[in-house]
């Protein structure tokens, strides 16, 4: 009932385009769902799957963190609680495709590597431990034993724990995730660069600095009560599609939308729900009231003329704008504030945004007469140089009205992979708090590092230096997802050893260390079955909600084990048994790294037991629940004051963004067939305005070459097909991570620390 892999690779000179859509999802989303189902795991499996997919009694899904809906908010769960791209996440991982020890014997890692990121992705599960050792050409089996063996030895072998780096992504249950921070602070090291790095570390920065707490302040039950809803540098269309029904929902309560975006995304303009009469046979549900397409990096400009103009309407009449009681009670920094944005350059506003004054003017005048605000953005915003700047300036327009502490209003980072936010609650960070290292220690008996470790960019350039000579990843591409894609591979390239922990075949595997490991794991869809019984897992998703998930398939292979295996078993290897943490006992039953979760991590007393509740529990967070921001350096929430800062671009140069298709999920590339934006068959395009392409001399369709411009070098991605698209003037668009190799390494947000990907300068030469 399956088709199999494809043995051709993407043909580019296939690229079809056709007019971008103005509206999302439809009957079409349904069956491209199904199909995708069918073709990689049969009818039964699909059944099976997807009517587990978000349910109670099943498993989270593996792609997007949006919340489900929860019993104690007066909401309840569709049958079908799932959206295109997690039916399509499913699929990837619940495949009927094997990779197995024949597939490496029969393809060098030479040819591997000329493959593209969808080949390698398509041709199915790992299934068995894989070694390639120094100097071969193929990847051979190796046993599970002999693998955490390599691993301990050359661990061991380093002249400084600090030589070594721990990669992990946000598909890593918060067990893992807890056990993983374990072993590698037990190892003597922070070094725990995670995927956060690269997308919200710019939201957590900002949102730590002004509200104490780095996470997101609402719940779906707020997005369902709030009278305006402003999305900023965000496709939900592509990336969080569950996320277009609740702002169906909000819609049809009375609220307004606001979308800021440099693209114009099917999603925010019309959604067709498919799981309603009007979405399958009717025009749908118009979302966005407002729709500014503004420049890319012009959103700090846009919210400080946002601010401005809400001062000014007090001033003309007060009392009528502000919240004073809450601005005066709870906030700090307000006249320093009010002081900063009374001084705007709107000539400056102009130029950094693009956007009608006149435009400006009404959506802000929303602002002023909505009672429940929420401010919702992604990696639209956290992917600039002045990033966590324009997030605090987000920040200051909210407080300014009160819109935080309250039902149907708040901030909302939406996040990307499904538990990206429990890995950081767990320990994975690079420069986790005295408060929980100190726990961590006191629990465990073993001494905890104390200096900060290297974080994504940071842990890229110690190994291009050679101070960095193991690399270990829990899931996740780290070669694909990252930036400066020649310079990574080189860094990667130059480890002792590089181990991957993997599902499915991908880049970071073909650009292997001296010696290289993949050790197969189970995947979200599979029975994990352990000494104690069979066990589940537990996730966190975008609104800090805790919850379980159990997968129910027979495993792909009875060569895999759980990732939680994996993470003790190298523990055990490396440390011994006498080592004071009881890593077998926690690999026989998930319940007692519960426990100890509990124990140390902030807001998970009684984590047992509370996981166990129909829809788990939500951590706590202060501004939220009590309008307390205890988390700041002055106790209030803060007010920020910020240089008007945008990209400024030379002639005849564009800024260029990277972003999805609608066929993708991060790095995983599910398909070929980004349908809203009317491109299918290929990859290897650039979308810009019509005017852009006249001026510069090009034509629709015509092949170019991208080549960035940083101060240390250029960097060149070739033959990318030119599609005429209404981007905003003087931007353009490309998908990753065949775009990543634009973007320098150094080219980084300040404070943060996230590379670049959302504003590279870039000149387009004609492909020779």
């Amino acid at each position: 009932m399956t088709r199999k892999a494809p043995r051709q690779d993407v043909d580019e000179n296939r690229v079809e385009t056709s007019t971008p859509k103005d509206w999302a999802a439809g009957i079409t989303g349904v069956t491209v769902s199904l199909a995708r189902g069918l073709e990689q795991m049969g009818v039964g499996r699909t059944v099976r799957t997807l009517r587990l997919l978000n349910q109670r009694e099943g498993f989270d899904c593996p792609g997007c963190a949006w919340p489900e809906p929860r019993e104690a908010d007066g909401e309840r769960r569709k049958l079908a609680e799932f959206c295109e791209n997690g039916a399509k996440a499913v699929a990837e991982e619940a495949t009927r495709r094997l990779v197995d020890a024949a597939f490496f014997a029969r393809h060098p890692v030479a040819e591997l590597a000329e493959r593209t990121d969808y080949w390698l992705g398509q041709q199915g599960r790992l299934t068995e431990p894989m070694v390639l050792r120094e100097g071969a050409t193929h990847y051979e089996p190796i046993s599970w034993d002999e693998a955490f063996a390599l691993t301990a030895s050359t661990l061991r072998g380093l002249d400084d724990p600090n030589e070594a780096i721990f990669y992990t992504s946000g598909r890593t249950s918060n067990e893992a995730a807890f056990l993983y921070q374990l072993l590698v602070r037990s190892f003597g090291t922070n070094n725990l660069p995670d995927c956060s790095n690269m997308c919200h570390e710019s939201s957590g920065a900002a949102l730590s600095a002004t509200t104490g707490i780095g996470k997101g302040s609402v719940s779906l039950a707020d997005i369902h009560q709030a009278d305006l809803i402003v999305v900023v540098g965000q496709n939900p269309g592509t990336n969080h599609p569950r996320m277009l029904s609740a702002l169906e929902e909000a819609k049809a309560a009375g609220a307004r939308i606001v979308a800021v975006n440099p693209l114009p995304e099917a999603g925010l303009m019309r959604f067709k729900n498919p799981q309603n009469v009007r979405g399958v046979v009717g025009k749908g549900t118009q979302l966005a009231d407002e729709f500014a397409q503004i420049k890319l990096g012009g959103d700090l400009a846009f919210f400080q003329a946002i601010g401005h103009l809400l001062l000014a309407w007090e001033r003309a009449a007060p009392g009528t704008v502000l919240d004073r009681s809450f601005v005066e009670g709870s906030t700090y920094g307000f006249e320093e504030y009010v002081e900063r944005v009374g001084e705007l350059d709107w000539d400056e506003v102009d130029e950094a945004t693009g956007l009608d004054r006149d435009q400006i003017v009404r959506i802000a005048r929303m602002l002023a007469d909505s009672k429940r605000t929420i401010y919702c953005w992604a990696m639209g915003l956290t992917q600039h140089k002045h990033a966590v700047a324009t997030i605090t300036e987000i920040v200051n327009v909210a407080l300014l009205r009160g819109m935080i502490g309250k039902p149907g209003a708040g901030l909302c980072p939406v996040r990307g992979h499904s538990n990206v936010q429990g890995d950081r609650t767990m320990g994975v960070w690079e420069k986790m708090p005295e408060s929980f290292l100190g726990a961590l220690e006191r629990e465990f008996g073993v001494p905890i590092p104390r200096a900060h470790g290297w974080d994504t960019v940071d842990a890229i350039r110690a190994m291009r230096d050679g101070r960095g000579k193991v690399f270990f990843a829990v899931g996740g591409n780290f070669a694909a997802a990252t930036p400066d894609s020649e310079l990574t591979e080189r860094a990667l390239r130059s480890c002792e050893l590089t181990v991957h922990v993997s599902t499915k075949l991908n880049r970071s595997h073909v650009v292997p260390g001296r010696t290289a490991l993949i050790l197969p794991t189970l995947g979200r869809t599979e029975r994990d079955a352990q000494p104690g019984g069979e066990q589940f897992v537990t996730v966190e998703d975008s609104m800090s909600a805790v919850h379980t998930s159990r997968g129910r398939l027979r495993p792909a292979s009875d060569k895999l084990l759980s990732e939680v295996a994996i993470i003790c078993r190298t523990a055990r290897t490396l440390f011994g048994a006498d080592h004071p943490v009881p890593w077998q006992a926690f690999e026989g039953d998930y319940d007692l790294i519960r426990e100890r979760i509990g124990r140390v991590v902030p807001g998970c007393a009684d984590y047992n037991a509370r996981v166990r509740e129909p829809d788990g529990f939500v951590l706590p967070h202060a501004p939220r629940d009590s309008r307390e921001f205890t988390g700041t350096r002055t106790g209030k929430a803060q007010f920020t004051v910020n240089e008007l800062e945008f990209p400024r671009v030379g002639a005849g140069r564009l800024l260029l963004q990277t972003l999805r298709s609608h066929d993708q999920y991060n790095t995983t590339i599910y398909g070929l067939s980004d349908r809203y934006r009317g491109v299918e068959d290929g990859r290897r395009v650039v979308f810009m305005h019509p005017d852009d392409l006249a001026k510069l001399g090009f034509a629709d369709g015509e092949l170019v070459d991208l080549v960035s411009e940083w101060t240390d070098r250029e960097r060149r991605a070739p033959r990318f097909r030119v599609i005429a698209y209404p981007c905003a003037r003087g931007c353009a668009a490309a998908y990753f991570p065949e775009a990543n190799a634009l973007v320098a390494l150094d080219s980084v947000a300040k404070t943060s620390n996230t590379p670049v990907s959302k504003s590279i300068v870039v000149r387009l030469e004609p492909t020779s």
